[in-house]
């Protein structure tokens, strides 16, 4: 009976991790007008924690459960949506949805795949350092890859493939520590 008592009574933290992925995705919308040049392009300061949101989903898969990360997943890419509402309303511009839907399809869409093959991974395999590394490059290959679709017109520009594949090659410098991490946590709350 007292097992029964534990388990009921046990404090889930979950959400504050969903809240950590929320914030996390709101401050990737706000760091996309600061930029940096590397290499005669400019790039978002947001490509440093863009393959966080995948960590941050994985940690919650691997701690809670998946329908736990579905829900991450879709919380925070409708706080996503109201915030970029709620600052284009505060600074008096127009909504402009394009620019809303090509990020939240690539997010959505990539956050999806990522948490589909990591969860496939943990239930089938030892999960090996090279596959969950290999899955967080797949992942912001296809988050680039559904944004690039919604802003077909970018790719006309002679900056935007240097640009990507600079993108992609700082991307997964940052992914090495985080799936050496990935790796290390274990499955399931201790």
């Amino acid at each position: 009976m007292k097992k029964k008592l534990r388990k009921k009574d046990e404090y889930r933290d979950c959400w504050i991790y969903i809240l950590l992925l929320s914030t996390l995705v709101i401050l990737i919308e706000s760091l996309k007008y600061y930029t940096f040049p590397i290499v005669g392009v400019s790039l978002s300061y947001s490509i440093f924690l863009l393959p966080l949101t995948y960590f941050l989903t994985n940690y919650i898969e691997k701690k809670y459960d998946y329908k736990k990360a579905i829900s991450a997943i879709a919380i925070s890419g409708v706080l996503f949506v109201c915030y970029s509402a709620i600052i284009s309303f505060g600074l008096g511009q127009r909504l402009i949805l394009s620019s809303i839907s090509g990020e939240f399809i690539g997010y959505v869409i990539s956050q999806l795949v990522n948490l589909t093959i990591f969860n496939f991974l943990q239930n089938n395999t030892k999960s090996p350092l090279l596959l969950i590394y290999l899955n967080y490059i797949f992942s912001l290959i296809v988050y680039y890859m559904f944004y690039t679709l919604i802003y077909l017109k970018m790719i006309l520009l002679d900056q935007y493939w240097k640009g990507y594949f600079i993108t992609l090659t700082i991307q997964i410098i940052i992914c090495i520590p985080i799936a050496i991490i990935d790796k290390k946590i274990k499955r399931g709350i201790e």
